[in-house]
C-alpha cells in the first residue's frame, strides 16, 4: 500500500465551493474512507487581509496554509518567507510519498520547486483546472475587452490583450512557468481539450493525462413531476455570475423572445458573487432581470449550500451552462449528470467534450442570444426530454476517478511509460 499522500488546493471547500476545491477535498475524502493509503491529508490555502504564511489545523488531517499571492502576472507568493519556513517545515514533517496538487494560484509557484527540494523522492502531480499559465487573462483564453474566443497564444497576440506588457516579457512569462513546472512528475487535465491546449503550449504529451473530475455515487433523480401543460421548460443554471459564465446571454435570448413566448419558459438563475462583480458588469445584469422577474419569467434564487443542491435540482428539467468561455470540466455538468438533468451548454471547449449533443443534453452557438432563445423554446419538448434522460451517461465515480489518480503517480498505468524526473540541479536552479 501506498504510505502518505498529500492534497494541496488554493482553497478549502469550506469556505470557497469552486470546483478545483471541491475537486481536491474529494480525492482526499476518497482516499481517506477507502483507505486506499496508510496516510493522506490535505492542505488548503486560506487568505485573509493580512496572510500570516503559517500552516494551522482545521480538523483531523486537514490543514490550512495561511498564504497569499501578490503577482499574478508571475505566480509569485505574497509570503515568501512562508515557503521555506512554515510550508517548508510541514513537508518535512508529513514526509508525503505523493502530492497531489491542485492549482497554484494564491498560492504561488515556488510551492513546486518546495516540495521537490523538501521531498525529493516524492511524486508531484498537477492538476491543470483552466489555463492561467497559457493566459493572462484570469486563464480564459478570451481577448481582453472584447471576450472574443482565442485558439492559441502568441507573444503578439498577448502583447495586444495587455500592451502594457512588452512580448519580451510574456515571453520571460512563460519559461519563467514552464521551468517551475519542471519540477512536477506528471499533469491532470479534467479535459482532452484542456489536454491539448497544454501540448501545444509546451508540455510534454506523456507527462499529461485526461482524468475526469469524480462524483459520488448513487441512483439519479426521477423526472420532475409533469406541469398541466405537458412540458419540460423549468431551466436552471447553477454558478458563479461573472462575465463569462454567460449568464448575461442567457437574460438576453429571453429578453428577445416575445412576451407570449416566455410564458412557456421557466427559468432560475442560482448564482453567487454578483456583488463582487465590477460596476459596469452589474448594472447589465439588474438592467436585463428586472422586467424578467417582475415578469415572472425569471426566479433568482441566488447562492446555494452544496448541501441543498439536489433539491433544487429535483424541482427543475434541464440545466444551462451558457458560458462563453471554452470551459475545462464544470462541476455543475458532473453534478448534472449524476442527477440526470439533460444539459443545454455552449458548444466549445470543455463543454461541448463532457455533454454529449442529442445524448446529455443540446448544444448551443456560444453567445448567441437568438440561439439560446429558439433552443429554450424548442427544448420543452417532453418525448425529447425524456429520450435524453434514459441516454445520459453517469460521471464517473469518486473511487474510481481517485484509482487513476494514484496509477497515473505511480506510473502504473497500462501502456504508459514511467517519465523520469529531471535532474536534481535543473529542478534547483533559478531563472
Amino acid at each position: 500500500m501506498i504510505g502518505t499522500v498529500l492534497v494541496i488546493a488554493h482553497g478549502h471547500r469550506d469556505f470557497s465551493a469552486g470546483g478545483a476545491e471541491v475537486a481536491a477535498h474529494q480525492l482526499f475524502t476518497t482516499l481517506r474512507d477507502q483507505g486506499m493509503t496508510r496516510k493522506v491529508a490535505l492542505l488548503a490555502r486560506h487568505g485573509g487581509t493580512a496572510p500570516s504564511g503559517l500552516v494551522t489545523v482545521l480538523r483531523e488531517d486537514e490543514y490550512l496554509w495561511r498564504t497569499g499571492m501578490s503577482d499574478w502576472f508571475r505566480f509569485r507568493s505574497a509570503v515568501r518567507d512562508s515557503v521555506t519556513g512554515p510550508f517548508r517545515s510541514f513537508l518535512a514533517r508529513l514526509k508525503p510519498d505523493i502530492v497531489f496538487v491542485h492549482h497554484y494560484a494564491h498560492m504561488g509557484l515556488e510551492m513546486l520547486r518546495e516540495i521537490r527540494r523538501t521531498c525529493p523522492s516524492a511524486r508531484i502531480v498537477l492538476t491543470l483546472h483552466e489555463f492561467q499559465a497559457i493566459c493572462h487573462n484570469n486563464g480564459q483564453m478570451v481577448k481582453r475587452g472584447s471576450r472574443e474566443l482565442c485558439f492559441e497564444e502568441t507573444l503578439q497576440a498577448c502583447n495586444a490583450c495587455f500592451p502594457e506588457h512588452s512580448e519580451e516579457d510574456f515571453w520571460l512569462r512563460k519559461h519563467f512557468i514552464q521551468r517551475h513546472l519542471d519540477a512536477v512528475d506528471r499533469f491532470v487535465a479534467p479535459s482532452e481539450f484542456l489536454r491539448q491546449r497544454y501540448i501545444s503550449w509546451g508540455l510534454a504529451p506523456e507527462k499529461i493525462t485526461m482524468i475526469e473530475n469524480g462524483q459520488p455515487a448513487g441512483p439519479r433523480l426521477p423526472p420532475r413531476a409533469l406541469p398541466a401543460d405537458g412540458r419540460r421548460n423549468r431551466f436552471a443554471y447553477f454558478g458563479q455570475v461573472t462575465p463569462f459564465k454567460g449568464v448575461d446571454v442567457l437574460l438576453t435570448a429571453l429578453t428577445g423572445l416575445t412576451r407570449k413566448q416566455r410564458k412557456e419558459i421557466q427559468v432560475e438563475i442560482h448564482g453567487a458573487n454578483l456583488e463582487i462583480q465590477e460596476e459596469g458588469f452589474r448594472g447589465r445584469i439588474e438592467a436585463l432581470r428586472r422586467p424578467l422577474m417582475e415578469e415572472g419569467v425569471l426566479h433568482w434564487p441566488g447562492a446555494y449550500h452544496r448541501d441543498d443542491l439536489q433539491r433544487r435540482m429535483a424541482r427543475i428539467d434541464w440545466v444551462v451552462v451558457p458560458s462563453v468561455w471554452w470551459e475545462n470540466s464544470p462541476v455543475v455538468i458532473q453534478e448534472a449528470l449524476r442527477f440526470g438533468r439533460p444539459l443545454l451548454c455552449s458548444n466549445i471547449g470543455g463543454m461541448a467534450e463532457h455533454v454529449r449533443d442529442g445524448l446529455d443534453g443540446l448544444h448551443v452557438g456560444v453567445g448567441n442570444a437568438a440561439d439560446w432563445g429558439e433552443t429554450l423554446l424548442t427544448a420543452g419538448d417532453p418525448e425529447r426530454w425524456e429520450r435524453l434522460y434514459r441516454s445520459m451517461k453517469a460521471p464517473v465515480p469518486l473511487e474510481s476517478a481517485a484509482r487513476q489518480y494514484l496509477d497515473w503517480a505511480q506510473g502504473t498505468v497500462e501502456g504508459i511509460p514511467d517519465v523520469p524526473r529531471r535532474p536534481a540541479a535543473r529542478i534547483a536552479g533559478t531563472v
